[in-house]
């Protein structure tokens, strides 16, 4: 794994992609229409209800939420679903022979794990406008949280493929850390109306600060400063591609 390929980092990047797009129907459509059940379930429950920002309707606050929360779950699934697959079946020794550096392994998979969240992020993001007018107050910060989330989450599934043997291990890292991580981050509720512990808890959540900064983009506020989401995602997104590429590097559980 030593020596940079950009040829073979492109290669093995197309060769992700082309592994979800030829199931589209499964790694596209499914996560689009469980975001769309969410908001027809949430948003006909809770819309004359709940009133979190001063003239923003519930189901138009929800649609972010749900929109960021599908970039990171799709994100996450594609690289440590790769990874877990190839390591059960076998077929990881092809890769392991060939002179790809770990940055070329870190790349393909974790570019592959983005271009996945942000399809299926637009792809609900298109649906659920139907619902709600979408507002933009600065799309910078959208696109910018958007793309940082997805690596994150692309840069935390290759760690946890890394480190799975079985599929049941990924289903606990998926069940007992991505999606409480994730629900408790304020996909469907503001944090301002918890009571000040769970408060101080969901500060300590990167996931909050995606989701947080990502629907600042839409209204112009949020429930924190913008920038001190940047910074949080930022370094989170630093440290764990550090991790990734660390283990890449050493070889961690590729090689027996």
């Amino acid at each position: 794994m030593n020596g940079i390929s950009f040829e073979g980092a492109g290669t093995l990047f197309k060769k992700e992609v082309l592994r979800f797009y030829k199931v589209s129907f499964q790694t596209v459509a499914a996560p689009v229409l469980t975001a769309v059940l969410y908001l027809l379930i949430f948003g006909h429950v809770l819309e004359a209800h709940v009133q979190v920002y001063p003239g923003v309707a519930y189901t138009s606050f929800l649609i972010p939420g749900l929109v960021m929360m599908s970039v990171l779950q799709n994100a996450f699934a594609n690289s440590s679903s790769s990874l877990i697959q190839s390591k059960i079946t076998g077929n990881l020794v092809f890769l392991l022979v060939t002179p790809l550096s770990h940055w070329a392994w870190f790349s393909a998979y974790v570019g592959a794990a983005m271009l996945r969240g942000l399809v299926v992020g637009l792809g609900v993001f298109a649906v659920t406008a139907w619902f709600a007018p979408p507002r933009l107050e600065a799309p910078l910060w959208v696109l910018v949280f958007a793309v940082l989330g997805a690596g994150m989450l692309g840069a935390l599934g290759l760690i946890a493929g890394l480190w799975a043997e079985k599929f049941d291990q990924m289903a606990a890292f998926q069940n007992f850390i991505i999606m409480p991580m994730t629900f408790l981050s304020g996909v469907f509720y503001s944090v301002h109306s918890l009571p000040d512990f769970w408060q101080g808890v969901s500060h300590l959540n990167p996931f909050f600060y995606m989701i947080d900064g990502f629907r600042h983009g839409f209204f112009g506020t949020g429930d924190v400063s913008p920038w001190i989401s940047l910074a949080v995602v930022g370094a989170s997104f630093l440290f764990v591609s550090g991790v990734a590429l660390q283990l890449l590097r050493s070889g961690y559980k590729l090689r027996h």
